[in-house]
């Protein structure tokens, strides 16, 4: 079927466009969506109903499922679980770098090791214990000396932790690319994770195009610009819809 005449399954209102938020450049269709930088963590459901709610999170649910009947019979399904933030800007950052490219499972064993060598888990602990000791816990070289690089990052001041909830999201992703091993995919992880912003939508992430097309599609490959176009309709809520999109694929609540 040719692209540009398919319909996405969704139905209701447009959303109005945030202001000040310019989407980039659709890439062409590609066979296979880029796999994500890092695997998410999941948690047990009842942590995730315990944890405080995102101040937005009741509001972009009425709102998502007013507008998108796909999600205004998905939500339901899923109950009083939310998007919860670890807190710490640095081990959110962290962990998500070990695990990039690895399974789930493998990525909580060497978390693990690594709490147990750094139990305070703060820069100045990863920065004494060096790459080499942090290797020895399963990292990759280049792992280990990305993590290094984001704790002397955070130590020297080189980022700006606490102006970061006043700064909009395009300029937190612009700052966070520039520490080795952070790319687009896991800075847009941090906003949605760590601050909690409700309007993000990672593109770059292989189970977001994979819910797309299994739930507006019917599993038929789907193009960045296909995806953005269902998604123009979840605005200003991307967040909250591409939560419920990858807890479609996995019933198991997931975060960084």
């Amino acid at each position: 079927m040719n692209a540009a005449a398919r319909k996405p399954k969704v139905a209701g209102k447009p959303a109005a466009k945030v202001a000040g938020k310019v989407a980039p450049k659709a890439a062409g269709k590609a066979a296979k969506p880029a796999l994500p930088e890092a695997k998410a963590v999941p948690l047990p459901v009842e942590t995730v109903v315990d944890a405080v709610r995102p101040a937005y999170w009741d509001e972009a649910c009425a709102d998502l499922m007013r507008r998108d009947r796909i999600l205004k019979k998905m939500i339901p399904t899923y109950g009083p679980a939310h998007l919860i933030s670890r807190g710490d800007p640095f081990v959110t950052l962290a962990r998500s770098v070990v695990g990039q490219q690895i399974s789930v499972k493998a990525a909580q064993s060497v978390w693990e090791r690594l709490v147990t060598m750094c139990p305070k888990l703060t820069p100045a602990q990863f920065l004494k214990s060096g790459a080499e000791q942090l290797a020895t816990c399963g990292l990759s070289r280049r792992k280990a000396e990305y993590i290094i690089d984001l704790a002397e990052h955070f130590k020297a001041g080189r980022v700006h932790v606490k102006e970061w909830a006043a700064m909009d999201d395009e300029a937190v992703i612009a700052e966070l690319i520039q520490i080795r091993g952070i790319g687009r995919w896991t800075a847009e992880m941090f906003l949605m994770f760590n601050l909690m912003r409700p309007n993000v939508l990672p593109l770059d992430d292989v189970g977001l195009i994979n819910a797309i097309s299994a739930n507006y599609f019917s599993g038929e490959p789907v193009t960045r610009s296909e995806a953005r176009e269902v998604a123009a309709n979840w605005e200003p809520w991307r967040t909250v819809a591409t939560w419920y999109m990858w807890r479609s694929l996995d019933p198991v609540p997931v975060t960084y």
